[in-house]
């Protein structure tokens, strides 16, 4: 069937190149109707408190997102005509600012000591503004994005809604530049060690339409993460480029045993190998985070690599017959310079390369799990953003560093909620509490409060108390913060909730650090299997996963020892991204082994002829992956996406050598633990050499 197939599409080039660049057009339209999110925290379980705050938030309070701005040096009246102008701001659900409280015509001293220290500090002063919408919707990044219009350089709007806004801005520049970058890169490393100037060119096509495909069906998904469509594209160029490699060295040997060149192709598209299921499995083990992010990584990568497999079977075999002239006329010698003289000293100093496995495997295997994360999101954008700017200035200047929102029953007495609010106040590093009940109890009467602000703060059988904290966000300090005042929400409201940028992410920390165990245990289950089923082995998969985790190891440590800090979410995804998409560096050069052991050649032989076999496809692949993230790595002011980018760059190269130089050794010391529980290998050899 596979050969009748390939036979039927290798005798129909043009007509598969027609319909393959004709699906392109649906690909465009899909992509562009796949919205992007810029909230990382939306990715969050749904049952968790902390969401189900939000959802309140948005319904009944309408305050799906808050933000705060602060005027420094303007008169009163210039900041109570502005904070009209806000109001009326579509996509605003309401401002507050003293004057919705007290006028302005009441002097300073007299406003109540509460209020006037939460919206007052020196010369500056601070209003609230709440949206309709979550603060990664369009409605509120253009309320965000008219409200900067209404301002003058004297004020600045902070808030994690602002940073969101700031984080698609600044992500939508560096995208496009991302990919040429890759493209650019990668483009360069194949015309290097490939043998004709024009296969990287087929290749790059084949590939890029993959990618067009990948990012149309993204549609089904209905939106897909920032960090998702920032590297998928790159990753997806990186990863997939080996299968187009492999196809075409199996094209070239084929040429050799069939006349037509069509049969040779039919050949080669015939034996591709199952290889990619590896890959598939490292994006697929993603999708079961709780934090469903890594779904979101893991279905449009997982989608993109079989995209990719599949755009190599029918859609390359056609470009590399149409262009199969061009290929020949500007092909050139191999750049690759020739390693037999390393290969035959690796093979010779096995046992230094099984003593440097040992010696790095326990060191590194510590410093991964002891290498630094970081969670406050905002901690990977450039320090002079305009919202960053203004985070610090709320956090210096208002004691604001994060604030928490309480939602708590409507029907609670005077008294439960003076109690509340109290033992609130009491708790360390709470600067200041605002709530309906506090509204009355510093002296202004119910009939003086605005009906925006008390819908704002009491409504829908719910009232809301906005506590604000100098602590920061993803701190220790915030994290017994929101524990304390938990216990005492609870104690007087069993069905309170506390939400808000510091509550979400403290429930990411949490999920985070089950999702990464979870995440690397069914990869390498899932690749284990894999491997032991392609080489009916049971000991192979041992080998190859031992080589491949040491990889992982020593990029995941390396930030520890260099003093780095990592994005939380960057050693979640590489544990699982790396050991899938290099694994087959080891696959490749112990598939070679395995025949040639088979075929009765000793220990040393089949490792030195899988070795000498492997290397150049080896290096190829490496380097393309390499090359495809380093740029992005080096470039992106968004230090989650660089820092990803940097560590599969490492990792691929890291992978790489310890493949080229570890894998051998380790191979031929448990070379007779695998004949003996590896299907098809206990034969008869000829007297094995030292």
């Amino acid at each position: 069937m596979i050969h009748k197939l390939a036979r039927a599409l290798t005798r129909k080039p043009k007509l598969i190149a027609f319909l393959a660049v004709l699906l392109l057009i649906p690909s465009a339209i899909g992509m562009a109707a796949t919205k992007i999110n810029y909230d990382l925290l939306t990715y969050l379980p749904e049952e968790m408190d902390s969401s189900q705050g939000m959802e309140l938030l948005e319904e009944p309070f309408h305050m799906a997102a808050t933000s705060m701005l602060i005027v420094e040096d303007m008169p009163a009246d210039y900041t109570n005509r502005l904070l009209r102008d806000i109001q009326n701001v579509p996509g605003v659900s309401s401002a507050i600012w003293l004057s919705s409280l007290v006028g302005i015509q009441i002097p300073t001293d007299m406003i109540p000591a509460d209020f006037r220290e939460m919206f007052f500090s020196g010369e500056g002063t601070m209003m609230i503004i709440q949206y309709e919408q979550p603060g990664a919707s369009e409605e509120t990044m253009a309320a965000i994005d008219q409200i900067r219009s209404l301002c003058n350089k004297n004020c600045f709007l902070a808030g994690f809604s602002v940073a969101l806004k700031d984080t698609k801005d600044l992500a939508d520049r560096e995208i496009p530049i991302y990919v040429g970058l890759a493209v650019l890169l990668a483009l360069g490393a194949m015309l290097l060690t490939l043998e004709s100037t024009v296969l990287p060119f087929a290749f790059l096509l084949c590939i890029g339409m993959a990618i067009l495909y990948n990012f149309g069906t993204n549609i089904f998904l209905g939106q897909i993460s920032y960090i998702t469509k920032a590297i998928a594209a790159v990753l997806q160029l990186g990863v997939t480029m080996d299968y187009s490699i492999f196809l075409y060295r199996r094209y070239v040997e084929e040429c050799a045993h069939h006349e037509d060149k069509r049969d040779a192709m039919a050949a080669a598209f015939a034996s591709l190998s199952g290889s990619s299921l590896t890959t598939v499995a490292g994006f697929v083990a993603l999708c079961f985070m709780r934090l469903t992010l890594g779904r979101d990584i893991g279905i449009v990568m997982a989608k993109g690599v079989v995209l990719g497999v599949l755009s190599v079977i029918f859609v390359l075999p056609s470009m590399l017959l149409l262009f199969d002239s061009k290929i020949a006329k500007h092909r050139h010698r191999e750049l690759i310079p020739s390693m037999e003289k390393l290969n035959r000293h690796i093979v010779q100093k096995r046992g230094v390369y099984v003593a440097i496995f040992l010696l790095l495997f326990l060191p590194f295997s510590v410093a991964q799990n002891m290498t630094e994360v970081y969670y406050k999101l905002d901690q990977s954008l450039p320090r002079d953003m305009a919202s960053i700017v203004a985070n610090e200035k709320l956090k210096d200047e208002y004691d604001m560093a994060s604030s928490h929102f309480i939602l708590v029953r409507d029907d609670l007495s005077s008294q439960e909620l003076s109690a509340m609010e109290r033992e609130i106040q009491a708790v360390d590093g709470v600067t200041s509490l605002v709530s309906y009940h506090s509204i009355l109890g510093s002296g202004i009467p119910d009939f003086f409060v605005p009906d925006e602000v008390r819908s704002m703060l009491k409504t829908g059988g719910w009232q809301m108390m906005m506590v604000n904290s100098e602590y920061t966000t993803a701190t220790d300090e915030v994290a017994n913060q929101l524990a304390e005042l938990q216990t005492i929400v609870k104690s007087h409201d069993e069905s309170g909730i506390i939400t808000g940028e510091a509550a979400l992410t403290n429930d990411l920390i949490e999920t985070s650090a089950v999702d990464f165990k979870t995440t690397n245990y069914i990869s390498i289950a899932a690749i284990f299997l894999i491997i032991a089923i392609v080489f009916q082995s049971l000991s192979v998969p041992v080998v190859l996963v031992a080589a491949i985790e040491l990889a992982i190891f020593i990029n995941l440590g390396l930030p520890h020892y260099m003093g780095q800090s990592l994005p939380f979410i960057a050693p979640i995804c590489i544990s699982t991204i790396q050991l899938g998409a290099t694994v087959d560096y080891a696959i490749l050069m112990t598939t070679r082994y395995k025949s040639e052991r088979a075929a009765g050649r000793t220990k040393r032989e089949a490792v030195q002829i899988a070795l000498s076999t492997s290397t150049p496809s080896i290096i190829v692949s490496g380097m393309g992956l390499f090359a495809a993230t380093f740029g992005v790595a080096v470039y992106s002011d968004i230090d989650i996406i660089s820092s990803m980018c940097m560590l599969m760059a490492r990792g691929a190269i890291i992978s790489m050598l310890c493949v080229l130089l570890i894998l051998p050794a380790l191979l031929m010391l448990c070379d007779g633990l695998i004949r003996h529980t590896t299907l098809g290998m206990k034969v008869k050899t000829v007297k094995e050499e030292n």
